[in-house]
Order: C-alpha cells, then structure tokens, then sequence
C-alpha cells in the first residue's frame, strides 16, 4: 500500500519538480517521436540535422519560438488574452500529482523510502477529470480574448467537444470504480495485481481511448483547431510563447490521458504476464516498475501518432453525433451491465459466467438494433414547402447569405451552381454542338478560353 508517512516538505518538493522536469522533457521527445514516426509513415527520413537522429529539432523550436517577436492583438481583451494559456499549462501539469509511477523506492545515496508517486487521495480519478474540465476555460477565454471570429469559432467548438466527450470519458471510468471500490489510483494499481482490467473492461478500455483522442483535440477529432477551416482555430491570434503555452498543453495533455490510460486498465506501474513472474516478482520491486509506466504510455503516445498518420479528420456534424449518439450510450450500456454482474456476484448465488453469457447477448442486440434502427428524416426533407435557412423550401436552390451570415444548406436543400460551374456548362455545350447549331448559343472567344483555362486549373 502506498505510505506518505516518511514524506517531508523537501521530499514532496524534489518530487514536484522532478515531475516538471519530466513533463517538460516528454514534450520534447513527444514531437520528435511524432515527426519521425509520421516521416517514417509518409516513407521520408523526418528529422535528421540537428543532434544526432534529429534529437535538437524539437529545442530548435523551442528557442524560435521562445525569440520569435510576441504580438498582441489590439483589438484583444489584454489580460484574458494573457491568462488564458497559462491556465491550459497549469491544469496540465497537475494531473500528474496523483499518477504512481511505481511502488516504494529508496532514493539513492540515502535511507530515505518513499512512494514514486507526489500525492493519492480517495477521489484522485475526479481530482483527474476535473483539472481536464478546467483546463478547457484556456483555451474558450483565449478563443473569446482574441477579438477575431476564427478564434471565437473554435474556441466554441472545444467547448461542445469537451462536454461531448468528458462524458463519455467518465462514464466509462465508472465501471472501473464499480469493480475495484475506490477511486484512488493506488488502489486501483493494487487491484491489478493478479489481472490487467483491460480484460474484463475491454468495452470501457475502448471508450476510454476514442474519448481521450476527442479530449485532446487530436486527429481525427482537432476541429477546434481545424487549419482547413479555421486558420488555427482559437490559436490563430496567438503567437510567440503564448502560442507555446497552448501547444504545450497539448502534447502534456497527451501524456495525462496516456498516464491515466496506463494506470487503470494496464496494471500501472506493473509488469506485464511473462515478467512479473520472474523470480517471485522481482522486476516489481524498486525502480524497474518506472520502466514498465513509461513503455506502456509511450504505447499510447505510438497510438495517438498512428491515428494521427492513418485517419482523416471527421466533420463536426459525424463527430458530435458519434459522441452523443454512440460513445454516451454504449458507456451507460456497459455500466448497467457491469453493475448486474458485481451484484449478481456479492448478493446472489448464480452462476456468473451464465449472468455473463446472458448480459453479453444482451448487449450484443442492443448494439445490432441500435446500428441498424432507421434514422427518422428531418422535417426539411419530409415535408415540401418547408422553409429552413437561407429563406428557400425544400429541394430547392437557397441563398446562404440571406440572413447576413452564411450558412451551411439543410437536408432537402441544395446549393445553386456556381456562375464557374456555368460558364463550363455552356461552353463544353457549345463545343460539343458546333458553331451551326441554332439550339445551343455560340460561345465567345473569350468565354470559351476562360472556360478552358478554368478546367485545367
């Protein structure tokens, strides 16, 4: 059991620190890695002049950006504009208080034994989902403090994101609580002692890893920052360290969800099968478990990567109906169904690979009616004569700039052609049928050049 009994003000402060260092460092590897592993994916050699293997890019950027001119929006709130990444920062690095890293350790050149770990309460997983919740004012305060609407855009898409998501997330770390009775993460890395609870929780294991790619704002889930419409969403007024701040948050962020990742569902700290039974546990002991945290969250910082590398960005309409409609759902599923299981098992004397069988069947219905259960049309597309945005019925040709503002069509509403689309259109007909030909109106020169050089741009 962890014991903070021999833990002083200097143990604790050594601990902090070296947990900034590490933080801090991670980062810098976290990019590097990201760029080869791409490079590698992309079939290019990534980084590779400055330091050995490319090491030094990642401090490279560091310094640019660190030298780099610091602008300041003139039209922006000054002093939100300013907190606002150091909140992300903050909320990031203090996650990792309540992560153990390993079991007691003595720390070298000295008597003194102390858990690898800074601090562990009852509630550390809610101690964990709450510095993640706030974490996101950083980036909804530095999206509004911008004065721009790139930047207010995306800053309100991260907000629906992280509610959308939070949920799922913390529904699925339910049924984790269910099974061990705590919500201290030593105590859940004590309860894995014998087996992994990936195993038995491989739905909410599965969960819990879509819903931290959607919370971090990676591909293919960064739509409040997306650059192909957003510019840099709500960073695209930031520049120089400030914009480092927000970055940084990111890939700390990513660490966290891993460290969380590894912690409940692969055993913390703990061997894998084969060697930890070596020698009674031997590889266990002392500071041989560090090891096994950091392999296994680098496992999910190589996840993370490969999604990144191999899946394309989702629209925000698929993406927030996969969250409510599908991640939500599936979550409470699971918690009722492991709830049925611990009860059947503390209070009844049914068999319980027979609860399990039956539950499983029941699920697995659920999730085949729920897939292929009609979606029920939108009134736009039911009913002629509907009126929706732009001020045009259904099926019929609106005008997105009626309001104001533009706006995307509605089901049953189609865009007009483009005046391009057009000039195309009658210029292909005119070539096609001839000068003679009294049906078709002859193409000018200049349209049909225009037309040309349109189709070959």
């Amino acid at each position: 059991m962890v014991d903070f009994s021999n833990d002083t003000f200097w143990t604790y402060l050594v601990k902090a620190v070296l947990i900034l260092v590490f933080l801090l460092t991670s980062v810098l590897i976290a990019i590097w890695f990201e760029r080869k592993v791409v490079a590698r994916m992309q079939v290019r050699p990534g980084p590779n002049v400055h330091g050995p293997f490319g090491l030094l890019q990642s401090l490279a950027d560091a310094m640019k950006l660190l030298l780099k001119e610091d602008i300041t929006v003139k039209a922006a709130d000054k002093i939100v504009y300013l907190v606002a990444p150091m909140i992300s920062v903050f909320c990031a690095l203090l996650t990792f208080a309540v992560i153990p890293l390993g079991p007691q350790v003595t720390i070298p050149f000295t008597n003194i034994s102390t858990p690898a770990q800074l601090t562990d309460f009852p509630v550390a997983v809610l101690y964990i989902l709450a510095c993640a919740s706030v974490g996101v004012y950083g980036i909804v305060l530095g999206g509004w403090s911008s004065g721009s609407t790139y930047p207010l855009l995306g800053s309100v898409r991260s907000t629906a994101q992280v509610i959308s998501y939070e949920l799922a997330m913390g529904l699925s770390l339910v049924s984790v609580f269910i099974m061990v009775g705590s919500m201290s993460t030593g105590d859940i890395v004590d309860y894995q002692t014998e087996y992994w609870l990936i195993l038995p929780l491989f739905p909410a294991f599965l969960i819990y890893v879509i819903s931290m790619v959607g919370e971090t704002n990676r591909l293919p889930f960064d739509l409040p920052e997306a650059e192909g419409e957003l510019v840099s969403g709500y960073m695209t007024e930031y520049s120089s360290m400030k914009f480092a701040w927000f970055f940084l948050a990111e890939y700390i962020n990513m660490i966290n969800v891993s460290a969380v990742a590894t912690t409940l569902f692969l055993g913390g700290w703990r061997a894998p099968f084969p060697i930890s039974a070596i020698n009674d546990g031997m590889f266990n002991e002392g500071w041989w478990p560090i090891l096994w945290f950091l392999v296994k969250m680098w496992g999910f910082m190589f996840l993370f990567v490969w999604i990144r590398g191999t899946v394309l960005r989702l629209r925000y309409d698929q993406f927030m109906r996969f969250g409510w409609k599908v991640l939500i759902p599936a979550a409470l599923a699971w918690i009722v169904c492991v709830s049925v299981v611990r009860g059947v098992r503390e209070f009844s004397g049914v068999d319980l690979q027979t609860v399990g069988v039956v539950v499983f069947a029941v699920a697995l219905l659920a999730m085949l009616v729920l897939r292929f259960w009609p979606e029920k049309q939108p009134a736009s597309a039911q009913e002629p004569g509907v009126t929706g945005a732009g001020g045009a019925a259904a099926g019929e040709p609106f005008d997105a700039f009626a309001g104001g503002y533009p706006v995307p069509p509605l089901p049953g509403q189609s865009l007009p052609p483009s005046p391009r689309a057009a000039r195309r259109q009658r210029a292909t007909a005119a070539i096609s049928a001839g000068p003679g030909d009294p049906g078709v109106p002859a193409a000018s020169d200049s349209s049909t050049a225009h037309a040309k050089e349109t189709d070959d741009e």
